[in-house]
């Protein structure tokens, strides 16, 4: 391998990014199996890991990275401090052509920046290989359930955020008491594995759909809903997944009868704009609609989940929706909806967040970045490339206009 400079970003984004691409000891790992590799570290007072541990490392420490190759960060990058000519490794956020991102998408384009999206590396088979879902799930989960024990004083366990590590977070779990509701989970990604994994360490029982809508229980249950769980065909014809992810416009939900026995909701559910919400501002109004705690890992605002009207903060994950008003409310009220949708819950476990995305980047696409991308992985996560979008996101170009 020819000599290559890595340069990790320091992140710039408001509130702060705490995560990292990879932690010092995979950054000395990384230096170790590939020769001729060189990892510099942008000072930063903010990230989970302190310079001092990088350093400590024998990574060297600079504020400016415009020697570098290659810049891996996370978050968007301001438009003001961009290495022209260079390949950056980010979440750009900008595939769903995102309104807040269209300045920086440009700003990529005209300084001729290799933008490689993190979101958009897959396999062969158009699978995600890397992600913070699994985190997203199991912090996600454990605010829901917090959430569900404050709005009815069963318990007060600690913030997420407030725990020094995952092994924290286990004990505050240990704490928890819930008595016989009805928890139902949506999806089979990164997020929904990580909240199963979480509702296990809460020892709650999984059902299946049939047992969660005709039976009651005298302890606390789970049911997780798959795609064709959610949805129908309009016409009536037989589930068919290649089609819904196809048509999503073509089907319509069919979650309202859960509405009906659900406690708590926790999403974790890719939803496509295309298609039906789960159920509507209208059916939150319906005397028998017993949502009454929703954690809304997914959190796309005024989407699938009608009552998430914005995102909210990890200092303060709750907030209400009121039904009757169709607006925003105080977190626990009687009579409201109270919603938790963080939109960077990993950031409550940064330390092992970025050691488990560090390890996913290591083992399954930084192989293939040093060596043969025979797979394409990473063409077909390359949104642009001297100052052009590739073809395959030659869709954003009315984006970028």
């Amino acid at each position: 391998m020819q000599k290559l400079k890595i340069g990790i970003l320091k992140e710039e984004k408001t509130p702060v990014e705490k995560r990292v691409p990879f932690s010092p000891l995979q950054c000395s790992e990384l230096v170790r199996a590939y020769t001729g590799l060189e990892i510099i570290v942008q000072r930063s007072k903010d990230r989970c890991y302190t310079d001092e541990e990088y350093a400590s490392f024998g990574l060297p420490l600079t504020d400016d990275l415009s020697e570098c190759d290659v810049l891996m960060g996370l978050k968007e990058r301001p438009v003001d401090k961009m290495f022209p000519g260079k390949k950056y490794f980010i979440f750009s956020h900008t595939t769903k052509k995102q309104a807040h991102n269209k300045e920086m998408l440009r700003a990529f384009l005209s300084n001729k920046i290799e933008l490689i999206d993190y979101e958009c590396l897959t396999d062969k088979n158009h699978s995600r290989v890397i992600g913070f879902g699994r985190y997203a799930g199991i912090v996600g989960t454990y605010n829901g359930v917090r959430g569900y024990g404050k709005r009815y004083n069963l318990f007060d366990v600690k913030p997420a955020y407030q725990c020094r590590d995952k092994e924290e977070l286990l004990e505050e779990i240990g704490r928890v008491r819930l008595p016989n509701i009805k928890i139902l989970l949506t999806g089979g990604g990164r997020v929904a594995n990580g909240a199963t994994e979480a509702l296990g360490l809460l020892k709650i029982r999984k059902v299946t759909p049939y047992e969660f809508l005709h039976c009651s229980f005298r302890e606390p249950v789970y049911c997780q809903l798959h795609s064709k769980d959610l949805y129908q065909a309009k016409d009536g014809s037989s589930w068919n997944l290649k089609d819904f992810y196809t048509n999503p416009e073509n089907y319509v939900s069919s979650f309202l009868p859960y509405t009906k026995e659900c406690d708590l909701l926790i999403t974790g559910h890719f939803w496509d704009g295309k298609a039906p919400v789960l159920f509507t501002k209208d059916q939150i109004k319906l005397p028998d609609f017993h949502i009454s705690v929703i954690a809304d890992i997914t959190c796309d605002v005024n989407g699938s989940v009608p009552s998430t009207l914005r995102a909210s903060s990890i200092p303060e994950p709750f907030y209400g929706y009121n039904p009757m008003t169709e607006a925003l409310d105080i977190p626990f009220a009687k009579n409201t909806v109270t919603v938790m949708a963080v939109d960077n819950l990993p950031c409550e476990l940064p330390r092992e967040a970025s050691e488990d995305f560090g390890k996913e980047l290591m083992e399954r696409v930084m192989p293939f970045f040093f060596g043969d991308d025979k797979e394409g992985m990473i063409e077909r996560a390359t949104i642009c490339k001297g100052g052009n979008l590739t073809p395959s996101y030659s869709y954003l170009k009315d984006y970028v206009v």
